[in-house]
């Protein structure tokens, strides 16, 4: 590939998602990523800062994403269904085309500590902007807290759901069942609670 074409954030992407499972994450290097790629180091850094964000560039996006859909609802909209528009605006992102890239992201985050903890900092910063987003809309504080550890859940499940290799179902249907079952799960607490009393 010439050094020149376009796409070079995903080719890099790719290049790098690949080695990482090939090599592990640990033992590849920048300057494979951008060979594998067909481009130079300088072209990575143009992109990424380092190899970790390769894993996680989107992240911050999905954060800010959510938040604006949220914000952006009519007002009358219930807080469910405020959490249902979030998970539904990031479909387009969740295609066929990148299901595999999905799978590998998930594959290497997995298997790293140092990947899953990070992972797990994105997903903080996620639930916190969920809940500010909800809180601007007059959402109490304990009720925002909950919808947003809810909302995180229903997108890693979903998203964890989507990516499993047997999966051919969409995503939006899979984060639909996902915030469905937690809320159905969230509802029972109460009598299982008095049950076991």
């Amino acid at each position: 590939m010439a050094r020149w074409e376009p796409n070079a954030r995903e080719r890099l992407e790719r290049a790098a998602l690949a080695l990482f499972v090939e090599r592990g994450y640990d033992a590849t290097t920048v300057a494979e990523i951008a060979d594998r790629a067909g481009l130079t180091k300088s072209t990575f850094f143009r992109h990424f800062a380092d190899k970790r964000e390769v894993v996680f560039g989107g992240r911050d996006q999905l954060a800010d994403r959510f938040a604006e859909v949220i914000r952006g609802a009519p007002p009358q909209t219930t807080v469910a269904g405020c959490l249902t528009a979030a998970l539904e605006s990031v479909a387009r992102v969740f295609t066929p085309e990148r299901q595999d890239l999905a799978r590998q992201r998930r594959a290497v985050t997995t298997a790293h500590t140092e990947l899953r903890e990070r992972e797990l900092l994105k997903l903080a910063r996620l639930s916190e902007a969920i809940g500010a987003a909800l809180r601007d809309r007059g959402v109490d504080d304990t009720t925002s807290r909950l919808a947003a550890e809810m909302g995180v859940l229903a997108f890693t499940t979903a998203f964890a759901r989507w990516t499993d290799p047997g999966n051919d179902r969409p995503y939006t249907e899979i984060a639909h069942t996902a915030l469905r079952d937690l809320r159905d799960r969230a509802g029972a607490l109460g009598t299982e609670a008095e049950v076991s009393a």
